[in-house]
């Protein structure tokens, strides 16, 4: 047994030894540390916790030097280290730019979500949640009247179809459906540190309802970029929707996610009709046209995939979107989401 007195010495000597070791960075041969010779069992633990303690800081050093001080960056850290010297093209310099055009280096980054099979992209079918009570009322009445006034003010059911009118209200439509994901999880985030309590696993299914519209957007911008004053429509578009949409978020969630479920049903038609418009002959220029690199990558698509099978996956997102919106509209927001990460 190490008697007090010989524990309270020991204490002493590895205080003011290690002051020195870590000061200068370096750790004495154990022939030249101060050991009592009664106790030489005590310090070969001792020397042990030293070095590792020595390994730890320079581990965090290293992880200073990336810009890194969280040890869960340890993992990529270590993946880079592997690829130097065999590093992918793009990989860290080259990213998928919508607005240069870029898609030969695409990397993804990007949220878990459903990759549909043929099966599920061809049997996506129009459906429509009958209205209960005066929210639901409300939320599909609204969405009826901004339907008919965008189709009105856009010309898109003046005249004939065509490529020109269908991206554009396709650009259009999904800068406005990525906002409501991003609000209502902003918004359940920003409650759950407010009011110290859990979220019960919605934010996640939010963000990535979110994502999943900007990728739409993306794969839109490849076959087109919008001029000034359409840029200019986006803006103030999103403006006046995100703040509208946050504030009905804190009043009711249930009707924002009603009102969002009606929306995709809408957006199911709209993609519904863009197919059978491409089967009909009416797009010629996209008969046969490959899909975006961006969207092949996303949707894992075949390598020889056209714009038509693009618009299938799109269309089986928006039914999916459809199907959880009217899910988590009739649930209590304290409810747990029946949905995992990328369902």
């Amino acid at each position: 047994m190490i008697s007090t007195s010989h524990a309270r010495r020991i204490f002493l000597v590895v205080s003011q030894s290690g002051r020195s070791w870590f000061r200068s960075g370096k750790i004495p041969e154990s022939s030249t540390l101060p050991v009592l010779h009664s106790q030489e069992s005590s310090f070969s633990s001792t020397k042990g916790w030293l070095l590792s303690s020595k390994n730890e800081s320079q581990e965090k050093a290293k992880l200073h030097e990336h810009g890194r001080t969280a040890p869960h960056f340890r993992t990529s850290e270590i993946r880079e280290e592997q690829l130097d010297g065999d590093k992918p093209e793009g990989l860290a310099s080259h990213r998928q730019d919508a607005t240069i055009g870029d898609i030969s280096s695409y990397k993804p980054y990007t949220l878990p979500h459903p990759i549909w099979s043929e099966k599920e992209m061809d049997t996506v079918e129009i459906t429509h949640h009958q209205p209960e009570g005066l929210v639901d009322r409300m939320a599909y009445t609204g969405v009826r009247i901004l339907r008919f006034g965008f189709d009105l003010m856009s010309g898109f059911i003046i005249g004939q179809r065509n490529e020109k009118k269908w991206i554009n209200r396709i650009i259009f439509l999904e800068t406005v459906a990525g906002v409501p994901g991003m609000v209502a999880g902003m918004t359940r985030h920003l409650h759950s540190l407010r009011r110290l309590q859990r979220d019960h696993g919605w934010i996640h299914t939010l963000l990535e309802e979110a994502e999943n519209e900007r990728m739409h957007l993306i794969s839109a911008l490849m076959v087109k970029q919008p001029n000034w004053f359409f840029r200019g429509c986006v803006l103030i578009s999103q403006g006046i929707f995100v703040n509208l949409f946050f504030v009905a978020y804190l009043m009711s969630p249930r009707f924002c996610h009603r009102f969002v479920g009606y929306l995709e049903e809408e957006a199911v038609k709209t993609y519904t009709k863009l197919l059978q418009d491409i089967d009909s002959g009416a797009l010629p220029k996209w008969e046969g046209r490959q899909a975006p690199d961006v969207a092949i990558n996303y949707w894992k698509l075949q390598e020889n995939a056209t714009m038509r099978d693009m618009f299938r996956a799109i269309r089986a997102d928006e039914a999916h979107h459809r199907e959880v919106n009217h899910t988590l509209s009739g649930m209590d927001p304290k409810d747990d989401n029946p949905f995992k990460p990328g369902e």
